[in-house]
């Protein structure tokens, strides 16, 4: 005979039951495509074009990682991305951060204006600006290099941000602002002593969210990179397959695996971390 406390887990699982089908079947839907990326990566071209897509490879030998490194450039690509998205996006942390705090904390005539400013940054569409600075660009000079990506993604990435980093000050107590001022603070020093501190969890979420942002970007790369050496990894995948003059899937598959990997790790390491920068922002003070 069941006995009540029984028979209340059992009702309480059945409650339960629809909701752990549909994350399961959430967790089938997001993990399936990596799982099949991951295993590609590791197959041969004739297992590609004569085995069913779901086997397994016959060898896991790390043959295509090896080729798409050494005979693709595949880590030039990776070097390239890395030496324009992190320059960029340290700038614009900076600059938006700075921003941020002169807007929100700071009382000063036309900071309003100012971040209206900002925020007119924010709906002006990329793709109208591209034949301009591309103009501008080789008028100065900086066409084959790297320079016009890492001054475009910047530019791009600074209005959001100061309009994140302001909302994440605008939930901080002014209190801590004031007591700050009556202790003898400076601007600088309130700043870096209080400022950054108390908003360092919102600084990662925004980092985070352009730096992907960033580092997906193809459209930019593709405009300024006049040269196969200076193309980025998104511009470099979409042009793999012609190194080979025909779609090699295994060197392919391990390009995109070497890509997609690194940010996942990033982000299931500093997940917490966003997760505390949402909340934060979301708190009003």
């Amino acid at each position: 005979m069941s006995t009540p406390h029984a028979n209340h887990r059992v009702i309480r699982f059945l409650r339960r039951l629809p909701l752990h089908l549909a994350v399961t079947f959430l967790l089938v839907i997001v993990a399936y495509p990596l799982i099949w990326l991951l295993l590609g990566s590791f197959k041969t071209q004739d297992e590609f074009l004569n085995e069913p897509f779901w086997t397994l490879p016959d060898h896991w030998s790390p043959d295509n990682y090896t080729s798409a490194f050494r005979d693709a450039g595949l880590g030039t690509y990776l070097l390239n991305s890395v030496l324009t998205v992190i320059p960029a996006l340290l700038l614009s942390l900076v600059i938006g951060v700075a921003a941020g705090f002169a807007l929100e904390v700071m009382v000063w005539r036309g900071r309003g204006p100012v971040l209206l400013y900002f925020l007119a940054g924010i709906m002006v569409p990329g793709q109208m600006l591209l034949l301009p600075l591309f103009t501008s660009y080789f008028k100065l000079g900086l066409t084959g290099t790297l320079w016009p990506l890492i001054i475009t993604y910047t530019v791009m990435a600074t209005p959001l941000t100061v309009f994140m980093v302001a909302t994440y000050f605008r939930a901080v107590p002014r209190d801590l602002f004031e007591a700050a001022t009556i202790d003898g603070s400076g601007v600088l020093r309130m700043f870096w002593s209080i400022g950054v501190p108390v908003v360092r969890n919102a600084i990662i979420t925004v980092a985070i969210v352009q730096f992907f942002l960033l580092w997906n970007d193809l459209l930019i790369a593709l405009t300024f990179t006049n040269d196969e050496s200076l193309r980025t990894l998104q511009v470099g995948l979409l042009n793999f397959t012609g190194q080979y003059g025909s779609v090699q899937y295994g060197p392919l598959f391990a390009a995109i695996s070497a890509s997609i990997v690194g940010i996942l790790v990033l982000y299931l390491f500093l997940n917490q971390r966003v997760m505390k920068g949402l909340a934060a922002g979301a708190v009003k003070g």
